[in-house]
C-alpha cells in the first residue's frame, strides 16, 4: 500500500510531463539552467577577484539587470503581440552567443571588466523578453488549466535543481581551474534547450493583429495589473522582497570571504543551500493537489526568508549559515511560484504576457537597485549590517501583506466569479484572509 501511495505521490508531482511540449522543455531547461547557474556564480566571483571590490559586485550585477527593468514592459506587449514560441528560440540563441564570447574572452585572458559590463548589459536586454515569454508559454504546453499550478512549480523545481547543482560544480571547478570553463559549459548547455524547442509540435498560427499602439498596449496592461488590488500587492510585496532581500546574493562572495574566512568553495556551497532550500519548496508546491492557501503562503514565507537572513547577519559560523541559506532559499521561493500561480491563474491570456512582464520587472527588473544599493551599504555600513537590513525589510513586507489579505478577498471574490477561474483559488484567498481558521494541512 505505501509503495502505491508513494507512486501516485510522484505521478502527482510530475503529472505536468504528460504533455509532450512541456516534457521537451522541462529536460532541455533541465541541462541548460546547470550552465546558467555556473555562470551566476562564476562571473560575481571573476568580478570580486579581478577588482576586490564590494562596490563593483553591487555595480555589475545593477548593469546586467536594469536593460529588464527598463524593457519588461514592452517585452511584455511582444510577447501578447507575437508567437511566444519564436520569441523564446531567439533568446536561447542570443543568451548562447553570449556566454560563448565570454567564455572565448575568458579563456585567452583578454577579459577586461568592460567586456563584462557590456556583456552583462546585453544578456539583461535578453532577459527582458526571455523571462516573460517563458513563463507565458508554460500556458501554452500544459493543456489543462488545473495542471497550470502543477507546471508552474515544477518550472521552479526545475530552476532550483539547477541552482543546487550548478553552484556546486560551479564551486569546484572554480577551485581547480578557471571561470572561463563555467562560461563554456553554460554555452554548450544552450544545444540542448534550442534543440527541445525545435523539437516541440507547437501551433503555428500567429496571433491576431491589433490595430492599437505600443503605448496603448503599455498603458492597458499597466492599469489592469495596478486597478486590481490582489495582483497590485502581490506585484508590490515581489518588488519590495527582490529590492531589500534576494538582493543578498551580491554580497555572498564578500560573506564567504570576509566573515566565514573560506574561499570559492565555500561561496558555491552557500549559493547551494539556498538552492537546495528553493528545490524543496518547489517539490512541496508541485506535490499540492490545489492550490489552497497560496495567498497565507506568501506572507509567511516571506517572513521565513526575512528571520533567516536577519540571524545569518548576526553570526559567524558556516554550518548555522548553511543551514540558515537553506530557509532564505525555501522562503523566497514559496513566495515566489505561489506568486508566480496566482497571477497566472487569474489573469485574462490576452494580457498574460504583460502581467508576465510585471512580474519579470518585480523579480528581476528591481533586483539591479537592490544590488547596487547592496554593494554601496555593504561599503559604507559593512555586508552584517545591510544583510540585518534586508532582513527586517522582508519581515515588514510579509507582515504588511498578511494584514492586508482580508481587503484581497473582499475585492477578489467578485472578480474569480465574473471570470469563471479555478474555484480553489478563491477558497486560498479566503482562508489567507481568515487568520482564525484552522486549515487542514
Amino acid at each position: 500500500m505505501k509503495r502505491l501511495d508513494i507512486a501516485a505521490r510522484i505521478n502527482l508531482i510530475f503529472r505536468s510531463l504528460r504533455y509532450r511540449n512541456y516534457r521537451l522543455f522541462f529536460g532541455g531547461q533541465s541541462i541548460s539552467l546547470i550552465g546558467t547557474w555556473m555562470q551566476r556564480i562564476a562571473l560575481p566571483w571573476m568580478v570580486y577577484r579581478m577588482t576586490g571590490s564590494a562596490f563593483m559586485l553591487g555595480l555589475v550585477g545593477f548593469v546586467g539587470q536594469i536593460p529588464t527593468f527598463i524593457l519588461a514592459p514592452v517585452a511584455g506587449v511582444v510577447t501578447d503581440r507575437f508567437h511566444r514560441y519564436r520569441v523564446l528560440i531567439i533568446t536561447q540563441i542570443v543568451s548562447m552567443a553570449q556566454a560563448s564570447v565570454l567564455a572565448y574572452l575568458t579563456l585567452s585572458g583578454d577579459i577586461k571588466l568592460w567586456h563584462i559590463i557590456v556583456l552583462s548589459i546585453i544578456l539583461g536586454c535578453v532577459t527582458a523578453f526571455d523571462v516573460p515569454s517563458r513563463h507565458s508559454f508554460v500556458v501554452d504546453m500544459v493543456e489543462k488549466k488545473e495542471d497550470l499550478g502543477n507546471a508552474i512549480a515544477l518550472n521552479s523545481m526545475m530552476f532550483n535543481g539547477a541552482r543546487l547543482i550548478g553552484p556546486s560544480i560551479a564551486g569546484v571547478i572554480l577551485a581547480v581551474t578557471s571561470e572561463g570553463i563555467c562560461f563554456l559549459l553554460n554555452a554548450i548547455s544552450f544545444i540542448f534547450v534550442i534543440a527541445s524547442l525545435l523539437m516541440m509540435k507547437v501551433d503555428g498560427k500567429k496571433k491576431s493583429a491589433t490595430k492599437s499602439g505600443l503605448f496603448s498596449d503599455l498603458k492597458e496592461g499597466f492599469l489592469y495589473a495596478f486597478g486590481f488590488a490582489p495582483i497590485k500587492h502581490i506585484i508590490l510585496l515581489l518588488a519590495l522582497v527582490s529590492l531589500m532581500g534576494t538582493s543578498y546574493q551580491v554580497l555572498m562572495p564578500v560573506y564567504a570571504k570576509e566573515v566565514l574566512k573560506g574561499g570559492s568553495e565555500i561561496f558555491g556551497f552557500l549559493m547551494g543551500a539556498a538552492g537546495l532550500g528553493a528545490f524543496l519548496a518547489a517539490l512541496y508546491l508541485a506535490s499540492r493537489e490545489t492550490v489552497i492557501t497560496l495567498g497565507r503562503i506568501i506572507p509567511l514565507a516571506t517572513g521565513i526568508a526575512g528571520a533567516a537572513l536577519t540571524i545569518i547577519s548576526l553570526e559567524d559560523l558556516f554550518f548555522l549559515t548553511f543551514f540558515l541559506m537553506v530557509f532564505v532559499g525555501l522562503g523566497l521561493m514559496l513566495h515566489t511560484v505561489s506568486s508566480n500561480t496566482i497571477l497566472q491563474t487569474i489573469t485574462d491570456d490576452d494580457k498574460r504576457g504583460r502581467i508576465m512582464s510585471f512580474y519579470t520587472m518585480s523579480i528581476m527588473g528591481i533586483a539591479p537597485f537592490g544590488s547596487l544599493i547592496a554593494g554601496a551599504m555593504a561599503k559604507a555600513l559593512g555586508t552584517r549590517l545591510t544583510l540585518l537590513i534586508g532582513g527586517i525589510s522582508c519581515l515588514a513586507g510579509a507582515y504588511f501583506f498578511y494584514r492586508k489579505l482580508p481587503l484581497l478577498k473582499k475585492i477578489a471574490r467578485p472578480k474569480y466569479e465574473k471570470m469563471g477561474m479555478i474555484p480553489e483559488i478563491v477558497t486560498g484567498i479566503q482562508i489567507a484572509s481568515e487568520p482564525d481558521l484552522k486549515t487542514e494541512e
